[in-house]
């Protein structure tokens, strides 16, 4: 037991896990954020502005109930309402790209939960999930790997190199300590950021789980017959007719959905994880087709590529790196049309 103790207080004080994972995050929810808030860009007053239904007077009701606040209850200006919104495409662009991360990473959960409770009747379940994650990636370094700040990163490091300087050397042993103490600190929150995270998504997926097995619609595999047959649920309703002709399909869709949504907690530490996160890959997409639900499908995708090592995103980067330059390779030996005509005509004789 000391020895494991010890252990785990090594991986939580010295060394950042899962960076990568942390990238695929704040990119994921960045995207997403930011297609969704251009999606609702024509309906953008009649969700979370001045006409709005939903009042910014019945919204700060409701805050004094649940303790919620938002931005966008400030002011009933319509100039103030555009500031705002052209402030939140901004800011889930810049999450995106990792620019300031750390600063950004701030601003990308204030606008979040300002829209979330503005309109909190009005959206979907993938905003909630997130606003979970936007508030835990203001705690992880999620701006170290695939963001301008690693860029500007390297560039530094490279320049710095270049002219012969030695970095992060600070002069005095007090600013040595501090140092110490600021990284070990930085080290400490990602680490149990992460592990937030997975948890939370564990915790998701087992509640769910246990969710649908007391419901009896899951238990003789007919939830998803009626999930089809709702109007609000069938973007593409020539789609889920055809789907829903196949009944034995349907059943094993539902068992298998209750059996990996409870059994998701307890593969999480062996090679059994792969192939449960692409089945639950697949469902999500279901989900986004048949029943019309993308935030949401996007918010579970994303979340799961948390259990996913580092060591798969190197190799999936160097894949698409060894990719490109093939294609740049065949690129550059293929002739354009006019080069071409300026080739010596094939006799068509062998030897």
């Amino acid at each position: 037991m000391p020895d494991r103790i010890g252990a785990l207080l090594t991986l939580l004080l010295e060394q950042p896990i899962s960076l990568y994972a942390a990238a695929v995050l704040r990119i994921g929810y960045g995207f997403l954020y930011f297609a969704f808030l251009l999606r609702e860009f024509p309906h953008r007053d009649e969700i979370w502005g001045p006409g709005s239904p939903w009042t910014a007077a019945l919204a700060r009701q409701l805050f004094d109930q649940t303790g919620w606040l938002s931005v966008l209850t400030l002011s009933d200006s319509r100039a103030y309402f555009e500031v705002c919104y052209t402030a939140a495409l901004v800011t889930s662009a810049l999450f995106l790209l990792g620019w300031r991360t750390r600063a950004v990473s701030v601003l990308f959960a204030v606008v979040v939960t300002s829209f979330h409770a503005r309109a909190i009747f009005m959206t979907d379940g993938g905003d909630n999930l997130i606003l979970l994650m936007a508030l835990y990636l203001v705690f992880t370094a999620c701006g170290r790997r695939w963001s301008l700040d690693a860029r500007r990163t390297r560039i530094r490091a490279s320049a710095d190199t270049t002219a012969g300087h030695r970095l992060d050397q600070p002069s005095g042993e007090f600013r040595l300590h501090l140092r110490d103490a600021r990284q070990t600190v930085i080290t400490v929150l990602h680490n149990c950021g992460m592990l937030v995270i997975a948890a939370q998504v564990c915790f998701l997926y087992g509640s769910a789980g246990l969710y649908k097995v007391q419901g009896g619609s899951w238990g003789n595999g007919t939830a998803l017959h009626y999930a089809l047959n709702l109007d609000v649920f069938r973007p593409w309703p020539g789609l889920s007719l055809m789907v829903d002709e196949h009944d034995v399909l349907i059943a094993i869709a539902c068992y298998l959905t209750v059996l990996l949504q409870v059994a998701f907690p307890f593969v999480l530490f062996g090679r059994l994880k792969y192939p449960v996160l692409a089945t639950l890959l697949g469902m999500h997409v279901g989900i986004a087709v048949l029943l019309g639900l993308p935030l949401f499908s996007g918010a579970m995708i994303v979340a799961d590529a948390v259990f996913l090592p580092d060591r798969f995103y190197r190799r999936l980067g160097q894949l698409c790196r060894r990719t490109a330059r093939r294609a740049d390779v065949t690129e550059a030996r293929t002739p354009t049309p006019a080069e071409a005509a300026l080739l010596p005509p094939q006799s068509g004789r062998v030897g």
